[in-house]
């Protein structure tokens, strides 16, 4: 089973011992994914990336027993993240609005639904288009036609603002499988239990068969409320999803959310253990984008600032770590470059479906260092940056793990610089930077334009190039 999260581990994970896969019997089936996809929360986060203000142990285990990326890159904003990881696609291919996935896009769950998967999905839908009332927005079939079987997803097609809406924690309005489980119908319930409970008894009832299954959380985005671990006798009511107004009590909320997510990610794979499957599970946990800005966080010594948002590296480097019994080395450490684009060509790989010419070209598997083999790792990660939402700006660049390079010409030495406060100058040619500087120059020479730098909600412009050639990488 190929399971992809960020997320906890239990004894089996402590004590498993790595052996080539031939020696296991569980290769005589295709492995089944579980991806795991993490909401506003970054690497400062988690321990075993050096984070001090959180208990995240089963996350940290899987890191231990398996592999943790050093470099992963989504986007700085959930939904270009969202659309870019299901679609396999650079933003600058099919992203034109927030809260919204064209349903003409293929998905990876259509793709591992034509290999003969079960799919199944839950947690943060918003992809219909109710920001923007997009037609459509109200089919609460958009999942079933992206390729999932079965799923248990909030904003799908009711806004916070409804009627029939509301928030995603306490006593939350819940879609299932095209049936509404009202706020009134799951008073005092905790949304995250009943997503993660509803993808445990898929886990169960489909453990004869390879599954697919996609987990974006609605941890850890605000409102930073208690968690059943510390909500206590409170009132567990719709209203309990109103934050303190305490900055204090807001970050103490959040460190218990953090906590929390990490616990349901331990469950998951006890699930996954209990059905007999966790040496036929690939597990991989990523996030969707940067910690909010509201939080500050203590990681190896210094005091790091969530970036949703920014094009900072606290923005959009978010943490990866993999997991798959007896298949994944044992405590590696990669820093390979990992972009979004990749996580779908790394499940066609395992997958082995008969590609169509709606499959993306952008993403580069990584299935060979999952499998402790050198791969073909990229030289570098492209953005295109502009979520058409809030007070954000529009932007492109590209890096690799030392080095980013603006379309504006502005370049950073990230790792020294992690607010980008001190552009490189000019430097002798044959210096590492320079070198550095011309290959991210000629990546984008290649790209499409850049995207509008200023763009809102209203913008009239939302230029796409969904048929730009495939950029290539100095190892194509």
């Amino acid at each position: 089973m190929l399971v992809l999260l960020l997320c906890c581990a239990d004894s089996d994970l402590l004590n498993a011992q790595v052996v080539p896969p031939a020696e296991s019997a569980a290769t005589t089936r295709r492995p089944n994914v579980i991806l795991i996809m993490a909401d506003d929360v970054s690497w400062e986060c988690f321990g075993c990336y050096g984070a001090q203000d959180y208990q995240t142990p089963n996350i940290d285990a899987l890191a231990a027993q398996g592999i943790r990326f050093n470099h992963c890159y989504s986007t700085p904003l959930c939904t270009p993240s969202r659309v870019k990881i299901m679609t396999g696609k650079y933003s600058f291919r099919n992203y034109t609005h927030f809260g919204y996935l064209n349903p003409a896009e293929r998905t990876f769950g259509q793709m591992m639904k034509s290999a003969g998967y079960k799919t199944a999905i839950a947690g943060k839908w918003q992809l219909n288009g109710l920001y923007h009332s997009a037609a459509g927005a109200d089919d609460n079939t958009r999942p079933l036609q992206a390729g999932f079987d079965e799923y248990c997803l909030w904003q799908l097609t009711r806004a916070k603002d409804d009627k029939n809406g509301g928030e995603r924690f306490w006593s939350p309005p819940l879609e299932q499988n095209t049936q509404l489980l009202s706020k009134q119908q799951n008073e005092g319930k905790y949304g995250p239990d009943l997503m993660s409970d509803f993808l445990c008894d898929f886990i169960r009832r489909n453990q004869e068969q390879p599954y697919f299954v996609y987990y974006p959380t609605v941890l850890v985005h605000n409102p930073f409320v208690p968690t059943p671990d510390t909500i206590g006798d409170a009132p567990r009511t719709h209203d309990a999803n109103r934050a303190p107004k305490n900055k204090a009590e807001q970050k103490a909320n959040f460190v218990a959310m953090v906590n929390y997510l990490d616990k349901i990610i331990g469950k998951l794979v006890d699930t996954v253990r209990e059905t007999g499957q966790l040496e036929n599970t690939l597990i991989l946990f990523t996030a969707d984008n940067g910690t909010n800005k509201s939080i500050s966080s203590r990681w190896q010594g210094q005091t790091i600032h969530g970036g949703k948002g920014t094009t900072t590296d606290m923005g959009h480097h978010v943490p990866l770590v993999a997991y798959w019994k007896n298949h994944t080395p044992q405590g590696v450490v990669l820093e390979d470059l990992i972009d979004f684009t990749d996580f779908y060509a790394t499940l066609a790989a395992l997958a082995e479906p008969q590609q169509t010419a709606a499959d993306p070209t952008d993403g580069r598997s990584f299935l060979p260092q999952l499998r402790g083999e050198p791969g073909n790792p990229r030289h570098w990660v492209l953005n295109h940056y502009q979520p058409y939402w809030g007070q954000f700006k529009g932007t492109q660049y590209v890096r690799d793990q030392d080095f980013k390079l603006y379309r504006s010409g502005d370049f950073f030495n990230v790792p020294n610089d992690l607010l980008e406060a001190n552009p490189l100058p000019a430097s002798p040619l044959n210096s590492a930077a320079e070198v550095a500087r011309a290959k991210l120059h000629h990546v984008l020479e290649t790209a499409p334009p850049p995207p509008p730098l200023k763009a809102g909600k209203q913008a009239s412009e939302r230029p796409t190039y969904p048929d730009w050639n495939t950029l290539a990488d100095p190892n194509d």
